[in-house]
């Protein structure tokens, strides 16, 4: 999910009002796309990744990545609006979802931050990608950020849903106010084995209950959620959500092969790349953007979408579609 921080201005504050800055942007209807058509795998790195694929081979690459509790279905409307504009629209399973499995199982089921970039870096390289514009919201999000600020020569641009996520354990260390924390609810269960319990057995309660919370206005109908919630059937779906929220409080340790490129991250690093910043109600009082502002120092833009929640791509994908158009021509 987005930083605790701004999670929390939203539960302390309330949402976001019309007074917060940005563009006045209604919220876009889906398009009424239920799937991809036949998914690809491809091995790379430690896994063996599941994406959809849309457009023409030879157009320029926007890799979109997906957040917890959603999956490739996020872009059911933005991917084929971004193909008939001519882009070659790349949609992985992150790991732990899908039909992206491990290779081993004997390989430790990492969430860091850092361990999910590389897997994004592999995709790439196994797929022949030298550069794409990247775009993502949540986990997708933090993703991009990190991918950008490690290798910024692989990204072309990019659109990122609540900002600047990438943890600084550090600063995820401090506490927040009592009615703030009251609304990581979820990730304290998680550092629980009562929670990993829990989630293990009431899966898709628990995730519709999420996607019913952070996008409140949002009036998904079931076949759309379960869509969706088959992907969390993948059988490492529970142990990578509970490594990242443990991974984040401080209370499970990443792998040494990714020390160097979380030590980089762990010094907040800026991102020059072209971006555009996207903020939807669900960022409360962080929705206008200045708090994350001083990290982009490329050419930059932010938008505000009123009436959307968490899950800004399925929610206003033409809202999203444009973001990365936009993004690439900065």
């Amino acid at each position: 999910m987005i930083s605790r921080r701004q999670f929390s201005q939203v539960l302390a504050a309330g949402v976001a009002t019309a007074s917060v800055a940005g563009v006045a942007s209604p919220a876009a209807a889906a398009t009424g796309h239920t799937s991809f058509g036949p998914l690809k795998q491809v091995r790379a790195g430690v896994l063996n990744i599941g994406y959809a694929e849309a457009g023409p081979a030879n157009g320029p690459v926007v890799l979109l990545l997906h957040g917890w509790p959603y999956d490739i279905h996020s872009y059911v409307d933005v991917a084929p609006a971004l193909a008939a504009q001519g882009y070659r629209v790349i949609v992985p399973y992150l790991r732990g979802y899908g039909t992206t499995t491990f290779h081993s199982g004997s390989t430790f089921r990492n969430a860091q931050q850092s361990a999910v970039a590389a897997d994004v870096i592999a995709l790439m390289d196994a797929l022949k990608i030298p550069k794409a514009v990247i775009g993502g919201f949540d986990w997708g999000s933090r993703t991009a950020g990190a991918v950008a600020a490690l290798w910024p020569q692989r990204c072309k641009a990019l659109v990122l849903v609540s900002g600047y996520l990438i943890t600084n354990l550090k600063t995820q260390r401090d506490p927040l106010p009592p009615a703030a924390e009251l609304g990581w609810w979820y990730q304290y269960y998680f550092s629980t084995e009562r929670g990993v319990l829990g989630y293990t057995r009431n899966t898709d309660e628990f995730n519709k209950l999420i996607w019913q919370t952070v996008s409140p206005k949002w009036h998904f109908d079931d076949a759309t959620y379960e869509r969706t919630a088959q992907s969390f059937t993948n059988p490492d779906h529970v142990a990578i959500v509970v490594h990242n929220y443990r991974w984040r409080l401080g209370l499970a340790h990443g792998e040494p092969q990714y020390d160097r490129l979380e030590a980089q991250l762990q010094q907040s690093p800026k991102i020059a790349l072209p971006t555009i910043t996207v903020a939807s109600d669900f960022d409360g009082t962080a929705a206008d953007g200045s708090g994350y502002r001083k990290q982009f120092t490329g050419p930059y833009d932010h938008r505000f979408l009123p009436g959307i929640g968490h899950n800004v791509p399925q929610e206003a994908p033409s809202d999203f579609t444009k973001a990365i158009v936009d993004a690439d021509r900065l």
